[in-house]
């Protein structure tokens, strides 16, 4: 080992280290990086001119389309939250399942799953369900360790099922990398990986790690059934007024899910595009649950949604684009039937967001969506320097040296970046991961021949890990903070247990069986 390939050793051991402490992540990358560069120009060990490129690299963060999906998508995800619509999707599950043993488990698993395809936002997700479901599981008589891990488990799943930030963030990543692995193996017409790519891939993972949540807990209550008793005198509502409440808790955001997953998976819109129809549905969707609640008129609502699907009809007739050269006589009377449409989507959407402002809800919704969103992008641009940094001192080409130097074959240096990765979450959140180790690691591996939407489901089945993994597991402490005192930090550790193992064996599976990744990829993109 080289002075230089030290003291990047050194520079990332400090690191991990420096965010153990509790420094601001952001911050600790790039200042650590700053630091052992000041140190390695007196040492003799890197030239500083290095940092000329930060810029540059600053420059194309900004321009990179894939990753203005992840405001929206916040944007998204916070309105649904902030709307009440997991509250309407419990209790309906409650009625639904309510009654049977373990009907409340299953309540909260179903609901995880429909909030994580739809808003993807681990902390609210944990809370509301905290909540809503926890004292209700308990007041049944419900086992403590059961329903605190099922809550923990279940808001983990929009780490992992689409659209999900991390895959969004995780196919930035992967792309750039795999796109280096082709470089380095004298490649030049280089194979892409997208965002759409992984959100196909991590659909059937997402669905069977739910499945096997379900069957786990149907195995226990199955063995055990004083863990889920039935909650008999829950409410079992019937007739018009159910299946009105079952249109507007279930049927309308499965809608809204399926249309942003529908057109990314069928390649009618990119990710991006897809997030600003999944921003314009909530807003509908949040539009439309205050107007019932204050008693207001929901005509722009519906009149937006209508508008909605007649510019996707037409734009199935007609070629709307205008952006060419010319415009044939049939495409022009297609956009002019198109346009008073469109105008009047934007009327109606304007007065739903003056609704939503008089509600209190706006403000709130977008404050908190450049919270996160400066959040994640200020990591982005310490992990940038960092990364940088890292590979001036020959860091990669150290990882890439020990690495191939393991002996076995490529499943081999897989297990232990994986295992590398598991021990890390342990203490590191899923973005300082995804933005400093895989970044080092992943040239590495797909320059063995690695498929790349096979391995980037697999680092985001890992990633998702991190949420339940104490002591710093993030799930656990949003459970912790809304648990009934009642409820012993160590029953929530020990009824995740369970689930953690879930997601290790659901791992496994996906390894040795990779076409579960790759078999919906392949059919829908080629």
């Amino acid at each position: 080992m080289t002075g230089s390939e030290t003291l990047a050793a050194a520079m990332f051991v400090f690191t991990c280290l420096t965010l153990l402490i509790g420094f601001p992540v952001a911050f600790t990358l790039s200042g650590s990086a700053l630091a052992v560069v000041g140190l390695g120009s007196v040492l003799g060990l890197i030239d500083s001119s290095y940092l000329l490129a930060v810029p540059q690299r600053l420059f194309g963060i900004m321009t990179n389309e894939v990753l203005i999906a992840v405001p929206v998508f916040i944007f998204m995800g916070v309105m649904l939250e902030r709307s009440k619509v997991a509250e309407e999707m419990l209790e309906t599950m409650g009625s639904l399942f309510g009654r049977r043993s373990g009907g409340l488990c299953y309540s909260v698993m179903l609901v995880g799953m429909l909030m994580a395809a739809s808003t993807g936002i681990v902390g609210a997700t944990v809370v509301t369900m905290g909540l809503l479901a926890l004292p209700v599981m308990l007041k049944w008589g419900y086992d403590r360790r059961l329903a605190c891990g099922s809550i923990c488990a279940a808001g983990t799943l929009g780490q992992i099922i689409p659209p999900s930030i991390v895959l969004i963030l995780l196919g930035d990543v992967i792309s750039a990398a795999y796109q280096e692995a082709q470089y380095k193996q004298g490649i030049f017409a280089t194979e892409t990986v997208s965002v759409g790519d992984l959100f196909a891939g991590a659909l059937l993972p997402g669905l069977l790690l739910v499945a096997v949540y379900l069957t786990y807990q149907l195995i226990v209550i199955t063995l055990f059934p004083e863990k889920g008793p039935s909650a008999r005198e829950t409410s079992q509502d019937v007739g018009h007024h159910f299946a009105r409440k079952l249109l507007h808790a279930l049927v309308f955001p499965l809608a809204l899910i399926l249309a942003v997953l529908g057109s990314i998976l069928f390649g009618i819109a990119t990710p991006t595009e897809a997030a600003s129809v999944g921003a314009v549905g909530a807003v509908l969707l949040a539009n439309q649950r205050l107007c019932r609640e204050q008693g207001w008129s929901a005509r722009s609502c519906y009149l937006a949604g209508s508008s909605i699907v007649v510019l996707v009809v037409l734009n199935a007739i007609f070629d709307l684009r205008v952006s060419r050269e010319s415009i044939g006589y049939f495409d022009g009377i297609g956009l002019m039937l198109a346009l008073p449409v469109a105008a009047t989507l934007f009327l109606a959407l304007g007065r739903c967001l003056v609704q939503l402002h008089k509600g209190g809800i706006v403000a709130d919704v977008c404050r908190r969506t450049l919270d996160m969103t400066s959040m994640v992008f200020l990591i982005l641009i310490g992990a940038t320097v960092f990364s940088l940094v890292f590979r001036a001192l020959g860091g990669d080409d150290m990882v890439h040296r020990y690495l191939t130097a393991l002996p076995g074959e490529v499943g081999v240096k897989i297990a232990v970046v994986m295992a590398v990765m598991f021990v890390l979450g342990f203490f590191l959140e899923y973005i300082e991961i995804t933005f400093v180790v895989i970044p080092i690691v992943a040239p590495v591996l797909l320059s063995l021949g690695v498929d790349p939407v096979w391995l980037g489901i697999l680092m985001a089945l890992n990633l998702q890990t991190s949420f339940l993994t104490p002591p710093f597991g993030f799930s656990l402490f949003y459970l912790r903070g809304v648990a009934p005192k009642s409820i012993a930090t160590a029953d929530i550790y020990r009824g995740i247990m369970p689930f953690i193992a879930i997601q290790v064996l659901v791992i496994f599976i996906v390894a040795f069986f990779p076409a579960i990744a790759t078999w919906l990829p392949d059919r829908i993109y080629g």
